[in-house]
C-alpha cells in the first residue's frame, strides 16, 4: 500500500537562521474507484483505509445503504505497464440486488459537486438520492458534550502531528463517545472513509450520531452526512449558504465555529440541550 507520509529535504529558515533537514509531508495520490471492473472514478487522496474511502464514496452516491449492498472490495493489479500492484487502483463488486450506478449527465452533476458545481439542482439531487430521514432523529447533545468534540478529535489525529496538512473527521455518539476517526488531505475523503467504515461495521443508518470535521462545513459534507443518516454536523470552522440551506431542508442539525465554549448553531438548534442531559428524549 502507499505510504501515508513521505520525507523531502527543505531549506528551513528560521527567524534569521538558515538549515537544510528533512520533512515530513503527507502523501497525495490518485484512487482509481471501479464497479465491477468499469471506472467510475478517480479522486486525490492520502492512502490508507481505501476500502473504507470507495464504500462511503458509494454511500454519498445512493449506490450503498446497508453493508450487504457490498459484496467485495479489492485492490488490482495491472495499473502499471509491467502489470504490477500500485494499490491505487480499487474495484468494488456490488450485490446482485443493488444496481450499477447511473452515469447519466444527471448523476456526473451530481458527484462533482465538491467542484464548486451547486444550486438548486444540487440541492433536488440530494432529496431525491437521500435513503433515510434525518429529520425524525429525536438524538439530542448537550452543550457541554458538543464542546468537548475537536479537542478529542484532535487526539486522534496521529499523522497529523508528523505533518501538520490532514483534514480530519470523527464520528461520536450522543454521549461524546468517539466511534471511528479518519485523517486525509482531503476533507471529503475523511467523511467518506468514516462512513466507509460505518457501512462496513453494518451501522448504517447513523441515527443518533454526530459527525465532528476539522475543517469547514461545505455543501457536500453535509450532503455525505444526510446520505449516512446522521442528523449533527459539528466543524470547528464556518459553514457555506448552500451548507446551511441543505441542512435545514435535511432536518439536520449544523454547527459552525466549534471552538472551546464557543459555537454558531446554524440549523437544527432543537438537538443542541443547554442543560447537562443528554441522550434520547
Amino acid at each position: 500500500m502507499g505510504r501515508v507520509t513521505t520525507r523531502q529535504r527543505v531549506l528551513r529558515i528560521r527567524d534569521g537562521v538558515v538549515s537544510e533537514r528533512a520533512d515530513t509531508l503527507v502523501a497525495e495520490e490518485p484512487l482509481e474507484v471501479r464497479i465491477d471492473g468499469a471506472p467510475l472514478t478517480v479522486t486525490m487522496r492520502t492512502p490508507g483505509h481505501d476500502f473504507d474511502l470507495a464504500a462511503g464514496f458509494l454511500v454519498g452516491e445512493g449506490v450503498l445503504r446497508h453493508a450487504d449492498d457490498l459484496t467485495a472490495i479489492r485492490y488490482c493489479a495491472g495499473a502499471t505497464e509491467d502489470g504490477s500492484n500500485t494499490f491505487n487502483v480499487l474495484d468494488v463488486t456490488l450485490a446482485p440486488h443493488v444496481p450499477a450506478p447511473d452515469t447519466s449527465l444527471e448523476r456526473n452533476f451530481y458527484t462533482t459537486s465538491s467542484c464548486g458545481l451547486c444550486g438548486k439542482a444540487s440541492l433536488d439531487a440530494v432529496r431525491t438520492q437521500a435513503t433515510w430521514s434525518v429529520a425524525e432523529d429525536d438524538s439530542r447533545i448537550a452543550l457541554s458534550t458538543l464542546t468537548t468534540l475537536p479537542d478529542r478529535l484532535r487526539e486522534a489525529q496521529r499523522v497529523f502531528d508528523r505533518t501538520g496538512g490532514l483534514h480530519a473527521a470523527g464520528l461520536f455518539t450522543a454521549e461524546g463517545e468517539l466511534l471511528v476517526a479518519r485523517e486525509d488531505v482531503g476533507r471529503h475523503n475523511a467523511v467518506d472513509k468514516v462512513v466507509g467504515w460505518a457501512l462496513r461495521e453494518g451501522r448504517t443508518p447513523l441515527r443518533g450520531s454526530v459527525l465532528m470535521v476539522s475543517g469547514r462545513a461545505s455543501f457536500e459534507l453535509v450532503q455525505k452526512a444526510w446520505m449516512a443518516g446522521i442528523p449533527t454536523l459539528a466543524a470547528v470552522s464556518a459553514p457555506s449558504s448552500l451548507a446551511v440551506d441543505l441542512a435545514a431542508e435535511a432536518g439536520m442539525t449544523l454547527v459552525g465555529f466549534l471552538r472551546g465554549a464557543s459555537m454558531n448553531v446554524y440549523a437544527g438548534r432543537e438537538r443542541v440541550l443547554l442543560e447537562e442531559t443528554a441522550g434520547r428524549l
